[in-house]
């Protein structure tokens, strides 16, 4: 794991970008995702979420 640490908007656990199972971007930032249902989760709705992270 790196220093450089993330946080999954979707369901808060910290994740390791060099680590994360999946990405999207919304509004110029990149988030950054623990499994496959969180990220399929944001992509669904990223406003919901995107103010959280």
């Amino acid at each position: 794991m790196t220093d450089n640490v993330e946080i999954d908007p979707v369901c808060g656990m910290e994740v390791d970008p060099a680590e994360a199972v999946g990405h999207s971007e919304y509004e110029d930032h990149v988030y950054y995702f623990c499994s496959k249902q969180c990220q399929e989760r944001f992509d669904l709705g990223p406003a919901d979420f995107a103010d959280v992270a």
